[in-house]
């Protein structure tokens, strides 16, 4: 009989140590905030080094974390680069290297890869509650929605854009491109049509019409289309706010994936009010549409802080791709290019993190990272290894940032465009880029990271030692996948 009240005793014991394992680890495992900025260049926050913008916000996500200050995207334009991103994997080894706009994101055979697995679709099977506010633009149809990728909410819009206000534009100071102006009955430079009370600007400068945003493109919750009536950088603030009070409980993932500082340009506005001093409207808007950002990131921020969720809170931040810089004024400097290009503009970002009491506050990190890191680094942080082990192409920064491994994260990194008509390899300090219609060019980051002096000719046997990487790497893709 004894024996018998000893080995309930011992069970007992033995449940209540498995429980309490099982809601450690449960504890341990952190929530997960990813905020994508938009078209943001790699120069424009104020811990990249501008002045004229004060971003105290964002900067503190560096102040209280790390700031990689070689952190890259997979492509340089959004939907692609969102692709690898949530994936882990680079977006040319499953056949999606491209950017979708306007009518083709409605295109059944352009989107994610369905046998591709998402980040959401990870940390969901692991129990996380999972959002999407914002944008998506990896694919508009049904079998493509955020919905049936991993989230268990959204709210935002499918497309590459959205306006933040529509017509009549109330409260907001709007500049649309246009390939031709009304008669000049406004005032403004030569390339500009600008309304007598100032709310309306039409340039020329790019010599193409505003992109249809809207058009076929309504701003959803589920599926469901609604009518917002604030501005829409407030809005996805609103949503993300009341998502982190809902789901404080349980683990959650929540992606705030901004459309700003993306055109349309419309400036709010209060925030033109405090760039007054800033003589170029087309510049003016742009500072108000970033200071908007970094408010709302900080509001955020707030709600972290006011959970007392900061030591169980993972916070990250980049933007999808380099600045447009004739489109929006976007500074890369003093990266050379920007959106659409392979070059440090177009490819490098602003990148940081922040985890209270896991990573070291106020760290640079200077070794090249890349957006692939983050599927693997959240994986492992979420309680367990990422899926299709050895099929990914990021790794765990944690201890890379903790200090626990001094070596290098990424020997080579690799961007491929356009089915190979661009691409581009860096190994070590050296990039190989080639622009289609263009002979290939090699340069030393370390010691021109504005890509100012071609060293193709000086070296032969590193350009073609880089270029066999390349085409190693392509001979290892996928057979490409049916939609």
């Amino acid at each position: 009989m004894k024996d018998f009240h000893l080995s309930i005793l011992i069970s007992i014991i033995a449940f209540v140590l498995t429980m309490n394992a099982a809601l450690s680890a449960e504890a341990q495992r952190p929530n997960i905030i990813l905020l994508i900025a938009d078209d943001l260049g790699y120069g424009e926050l104020g811990c990249q080094g501008n002045p004229q913008v004060p971003t105290p916000h964002i900067d503190s996500i560096a102040k209280a974390g790390v700031r990689f200050t070689q952190g890259y995207v997979t492509a340089s334009f959004c939907s692609a680069s969102r692709a690898g991103l949530f994936t882990g994997r680079y977006q040319s080894r499953f056949g999606y290297e491209i950017n979708p706009v306007g009518a083709l994101n409605e295109d059944p055979a352009i989107g994610l890869p369905v046998n591709q697995a998402t980040l959401a679709d990870l940390l969901h099977d692991r129990g996380y509650a999972t959002s999407l506010v914002g944008k998506w633009h990896l694919g508009a149809t049904a079998k493509y929605h955020p919905q049936r990728r991993g989230f268990d909410e959204f709210f935002g819009f499918l497309h590459e854009g959205h306006s933040y206000v529509p017509p009549p534009y109330r409260e907001v100071v709007t500049m649309l491109r246009r390939k031709a102006l009304p008669d000049r009955a406004g005032k403004g430079e030569a390339s500009r049509w600008e309304s007598s009370d100032g709310r309306l600007i039409l340039s020329s400068h790019m010599g193409h019409d505003e992109p249809a945003y809207d058009t076929n493109n309504p701003l959803l919750r589920s599926s469901q289309p609604v009518e917002e009536r604030e501005h829409l950088t407030d809005a996805f603030t609103r949503e993300a706010v009341d998502f982190i009070a809902r789901s404080k409980e349980r683990p959650f993932f929540l992606c705030v994936a901004y459309n700003a500082v993306h055109s349309p340009l419309q400036g709010a506005d209060a925030y033109m009010k405090k760039f007054e001093s800033v003589k170029d409207v087309h510049r003016r808007i742009f500072c108000a549409m970033l200071a908007h950002l970094d408010d709302s990131v900080g509001a955020i921020l707030k709600r972290v802080r006011d959970e007392r969720m900061e030591e169980r809170t993972l916070i990250i931040f980049l933007s999808d791709n380099g600045g447009p810089t004739r489109e929006l004024t976007s500074s890369n400097l003093p990266l050379r290019g920007g959106k659409g290009q392979l070059y440090e503009g177009g490819v490098r970002v602003p990148f940081m993190m922040q985890h209270k009491g896991v990573i070291p506050s106020g760290k640079l990190y200077e070794k090249p990272v890349i957006s692939l890191d983050l599927f693997t680094t959240i994986a492992a942080a979420s309680g367990g290894p990422p899926p299709r082990a050895g099929r990914l192409d990021g790794v765990d920064l944690m201890p890379f940032l903790r200090g626990e491994d001094k070596s290098t994260p990424h020997d080579t990194l690799y961007w491929r465009m356009n089915e190979g008509a661009s691409f581009a390899v860096r190994r070590g300090d050296w990039k190989l880029v080639s622009h289609r219609g263009k002979s290939a060019e090699l340069f030393d980051l370390a010691n021109d990271v504005s890509e100012s002096r071609d060293l193709a000719a000086k070296e032969p046997v590193r350009m073609k030692a880089m270029r066999e990487a390349y085409d190693q790497w392509v001979a290892d893709f996928d057979a490409l996948p049916k939609p």
